[in-house]
């Protein structure tokens, strides 16, 4: 039977949407069969940089299918998400790939550019690769904040054709609105913990870029930089043809798009997401017939962490991995 909705109710000694989040990324219990393990394939993009994909060798039939995660921003395989999603698969025996985006795999990429929000046309040749190496499965894909953006953009822009390509998608905590979620990053309590925590890691792969490719940008400038709207405006948005932070975040949001979506689309927003406001998610007006909200009241910034329940043991992050894991495989 498909999954009506997401019914989530956060452990009571997890209030908040800040302590949803945090807990689930540094504390939480990710898997309950073996940790996953991965092996690594190295794809040369049409423009002749590279990406590394991880995927679970965990045993799954040929004719099964395949899911693939779009991690978020500076996410990987490795991140909590990631790992919950490959515990799914492994339960249902299910393949599952995790490509990553340019610069995300633990080695720097060749070109002068790096990844962003809106980058459907990256997503469109990785799901089009993915459908060429494994051409007895039906594709399933899922998104994770900005991955998810991307590739809600993905399914918007290319309409009716994307079936050819997948049979269901699902964003999750996705800043569907990026001008919203991007202002919400940079104010108060994020601003002092989750933008400081992503700069840590942007600014120096951005510095190695510069160095790959003096002239990029004003290495001054990127230094002096205390948010993610003055570094889109410096680096981000420049380096992927956009004109500045306000162009890259109205042209790369995907909550526009979601009425030309033409495959079956979820949509999941906790309703106390610190970093996408409440008031920013799409209605049932924006989405149109083909995507379904998930809005439920408590979860955070892909938390979702569980204390009790039919998965078992206190503190794990499953849940939403086997709601959006089963919705999708529900449209097989």
């Amino acid at each position: 039977m498909r999954p009506r909705s997401f019914d989530y109710r956060a452990p009571w000694w997890l209030p908040g949407g800040n302590a949803q989040t945090l807990w689930a990324a540094l504390a939480s219990r990710r898997h309950f069969g073996p940790a996953p393990r991965w092996q690594r394939s190295r794809w040369t993009t049409p423009d002749g940089d590279f990406i590394d994909v991880d995927q679970a060798k965990h045993a799954s039939a040929p004719e099964a299918p395949l899911l693939v995660l779009f991690h978020g921003l500076e996410g990987s395989s490795a991140s909590q998400y990631a790992v919950a999603f490959a515990d799914f698969a492994a339960a249902h025996g299910i393949a599952y790939a995790v490509p990553h985006f340019r610069g995300c795999s633990g080695e720097l990429n060749l070109g002068p550019r790096a990844y962003h929000s809106g980058d459907f046309a990256e997503i469109d040749w990785m799901l089009r690769r993915f459908a060429e190496e494994h051409p007895g499965r039906p594709l399933i894909a899922v998104g994770v904040s900005l991955g998810g953006n991307a590739l809600m953009r993905w399914a918007g822009e290319t309409g009716a054709a994307a079936a050819q390509q997948v049979r269901a998608i699902a964003s999750v905590c996705s800043p569907l609105d990026l001008a919203a979620g991007g202002h919400a990053i940079g104010r108060g309590f994020n601003r002092l913990v989750y933008t400081r925590v992503f700069m840590r890691s942007m600014v120096p792969k951005a510095l190695k870029k510069l160095a790959q490719h003096p002239g990029l940008f004003e290495r001054e400038a990127l230094l002096a930089a205390r948010d993610l709207y003055e570094f889109d405006n410096l680096f981000t948005a420049p380096l992927h043809g956009f004109r500045d932070t306000a162009d890259y975040w109205a042209r790369a949001s995907a909550k526009p798009v979601l009425q030309d979506i033409r495959v079956p689309a979820l949509a999941l927003n906790a309703r106390n997401d610190p970093f996408v406001p409440a008031q920013s998610l799409p209605t049932l007006q924006d989405a149109g017939h083909y995507v379904t909200l998930w809005q439920p009241e408590q979860g955070g910034h892909v938390g979702f962490p569980v204390s009790h329940g039919a998965l078992g043991l206190p503190g794990h992050v499953r849940a939403m991995p086997e709601a959006v894991g089963n919705w999708l495989l529900a449209h097989l």
